[in-house]
């Protein structure tokens, strides 16, 4: 009988864990609890299996925290790679992806991009990150992690892993590739 008593109570602590409730209240503030809302609340939506720390929001998406929301709306993230730019790019690549911040990326590999990369950081190094107007140029850990935390992005394990690969090339109707020659770290092809 203790046994039967204990697993019932087992099945009701975990199916209240798993529900998530979505109301407003009389200022017409959004809110997501994992308790019942008070009888004052309007629009109600429950949902199971669901976790506070990523609820919906109107629209369908997954809220994201208000740090990284003021962090992307202030200091967006930009990053410049090549695709034959190896492991500091790879790494570059993986710390913002374990971070878990979402950041755009830049494949150099014809004369826009390499242009856009000169007019943003003064180089045509890879990797280069942009957080805002601040630049790093190479990778260096602990450089990165400074950026971000300045910026006020969300410490590594906050936010949940990325997996945000490398861009693929520009396609053909894009200008020119450029490769590494001995007039400059890129210059076009010859044809």
């Amino acid at each position: 009988m203790r046994f039967l008593v204990a697993a019932a109570l087992l099945a009701a602590a975990s199916a209240a864990a798993g529900q998530v409730y979505r109301w407003t209240d009389s200022s017409g503030n959004t809110h997501f609890t994992d308790t019942r809302p008070p009888a004052s609340a309007r629009d109600v939506r429950e949902k199971r299996g669901a976790s506070p720390v990523d609820p919906e929001d109107a629209g369908g998406n997954m809220a994201e925290p208000y740090a990284l929301q003021l962090a992307r709306k202030n200091y967006p993230l930009k990053l410049y790679s090549t695709p034959d730019c190896g492991a500091p790019c790879d790494e570059a690549r993986a710390l913002l992806n374990a971070r878990g911040v979402p950041f755009t990326e830049v494949s150099v590999s014809n004369e826009l991009t390499i242009a856009e990369l000169k007019e943003a950081s003064g180089t045509t190094a890879v990797p280069t990150l942009l957080v805002g107007t601040s630049v790093q140029k190479g990778f260096e850990q602990g450089a990165y992690h400074a950026s971000l935390d300045a910026a006020g992005y969300p410490r590594t394990g906050i936010l949940p892993q990325r997996n945000q690969r490398q861009p693929k090339e520009a396609d053909a109707s894009a200008p020119r590739p450029l490769e590494p020659s001995a007039r400059g770290p890129y210059a076009p092809r010859s044809r």
